[in-house]
């Protein structure tokens, strides 16, 4: 198996650049509208790459988001990834009719281990054949957690086949989220235009430019305020050395 670390990438230097490898993630279930407003208002605030909201939210953000150059990216097939494929595709359509630009669904986990590789490719074909029509991204929730290396190979190699545009990690809800190794595994075994996104645990500015290093383009956050006023002040000392 390959698994070398990816090319040495630029460092990041602007404050735009780690910014726009940002979804702000408005996921977990318990939030209320009131806290989904004030999420979006921070992504707003922050200009982050997407707010990501459940789907039943996608409305509302969208007339929270508009004009702002954030975009409304929502979810599919979450947090399981085990509805048809046909329940899938009505979801994302009827997001998509919404508003939302970006759909994070989840793989079928149990298609994946039952080793029904055919099933999840025509899957995830009709999926990223839906979103391109409408002009949106997709990205393919492996929920590595669940997954041998062998098959987050595979998955790399059908979501590639499929037409995706992000490899992604994990949910957030399973026992574990993004590692290094497994970044690293995605971005040598994903096509050079399937960019991989890491999701769970990356909370600090240095895990951020962690994951940065291993592959990762973007990456979901719910500690967005943290992480990017980290990294303004960074910036800002650079500018002022002896300071």
């Amino acid at each position: 198996m390959n698994t070398e670390s990816p090319q040495v990438r630029l460092p990041i230097s602007t404050y735009e650049a780690l910014a726009a490898m940002i979804d702000h993630s408005l996921l977990r279930p318990e939030l209320t509208e009131e806290e989904v407003e004030q999420g979006c208002r921070l992504a707003r605030e922050y200009r982050v790459a997407t707010v990501t909201v459940r789907p039943a939210d996608v409305d509302l953000a969208v007339q929270w988001m508009r004009d702002s150059g954030v975009l409304v990216g929502t979810v599919a097939g979450f947090p399981h990834g085990s509805a048809a494929t046909a329940a899938k595709l009505y979801e994302t359509r009827d997001l998509l009719r919404r508003g939302a630009r970006e759909i994070d669904m989840v793989i079928n986990i149990g298609k994946l281990l039952s080793r029904r590789f055919q099933y999840v490719e025509t899957e995830l074909s009709q999926m990223a054949a839906a979103c391109h029509e409408s002009g949106a991204l997709l990205k393919v929730i492996f929920e590595n957690a669940y997954l041998t290396d062998e098959l987050k190979i595979i998955a790399c190699k059908i979501s590639t086949r499929a037409g995706a545009d992000f490899v992604k990690t994990s949910t957030g809800f399973a026992p574990s989220g993004a590692t290094l190794e497994d970044l690293r595994l995605m971005r040598a075994h994903s096509g050079p235009s399937v960019k991989v996104k890491a999701a769970g645990g990356v909370r600090t500015l240095d895990k951020a430019m962690d994951v940065y290093a291993a592959g990762a383009d973007r990456f979901g956050a719910t500690a967005t305020a943290s992480i990017l006023d980290a990294w303004r002040d960074k910036l800002r000392r650079a500018a002022q050395p002896g300071q």
